[in-house]
């Protein structure tokens, strides 16, 4: 192999290889009069309390429980609200994204080595082989609860780097977010927006890895 071929692939999990979905939680969630709630009263909720902001925050390293005693302050009336979603977090995953785990199984037999780059709670992280087990196929994975940092920072990739002697320009990283790819071109790596399994087999094809 040449100073200039790829020998690594990075891989964002979620909505890479295992599905996630947050209004799976609300399902069969009801309010105080006993009414399940709708879409549109999982979209107020997130909305008011900042849930994306928080669930960054989360996958940065905070802990729930803190995060649930600010709510306490800020919005007591929510506090139950979002305490659904850590207890019911294993049914946010919805499975293997199609044609994930065949495309790992893939890369792995070419001896390719294969990394995950996660931004994920590391109280929750416990759920995501048993939601795809090719998650188990990767040689490791960085989880940024863990270690206190999250995409698109990047000090994550350079961690990720350091921790595993990935030379970036030997590598592809994959990510269904812009600002996440964006940022591991900005760190030295070959990137690719994820949108399918078909669609990236055919990029990395293009990057000179047979998969």
């Amino acid at each position: 192999m040449n100073r200039s071929a790829i020998d690594t692939v990075v891989l964002d999990l979620g909505n890479v290889l295992v599905g996630w979905d947050p209004y799976a939680a609300y399902r069969d969630h009801t309010d105080a009069t006993g009414r399940a709630w709708s879409t549109g009263d999982v979209d107020a909720f997130f909305e008011e309390v900042g849930f994306a902001a928080l669930n960054h925050e989360a996958d940065a390293g905070r802990t729930f429980a803190d995060i649930m005693a600010q709510l306490d302050r800020t919005h007591p009336h929510r506090t139950a609200d979002l305490a659904v979603y850590v207890e019911r977090y294993a049914d946010t995953l919805t499975g293997p994204v199609p044609g994930s785990e065949r495309l790992v199984a893939d890369l792995a037999a070419l001896g390719l080595r294969l990394y995950g780059l996660t931004n994920w709670s590391a109280e929750t992280f416990r759920h995501a082989e048993p939601a795809a087990p090719a998650i188990g196929l990767l040689d490791d994975v960085v989880v940024s609860g863990r270690v206190g940092l999250a995409k698109p920072d990047r000090r994550i990739y350079e961690l990720l780097a350091a921790r595993f002697d990935v030379d970036p320009a030997r590598a592809v990283f994959v990510d269904d977010k812009q600002e996440n790819v964006d940022a591991a071109r900005e760190t030295g790596f070959h990137a690719i927006r994820f949108t399918g399994t078909g669609a990236l087999r055919r990029e990395l094809r293009e990057l000179g890895v047979v998969s």
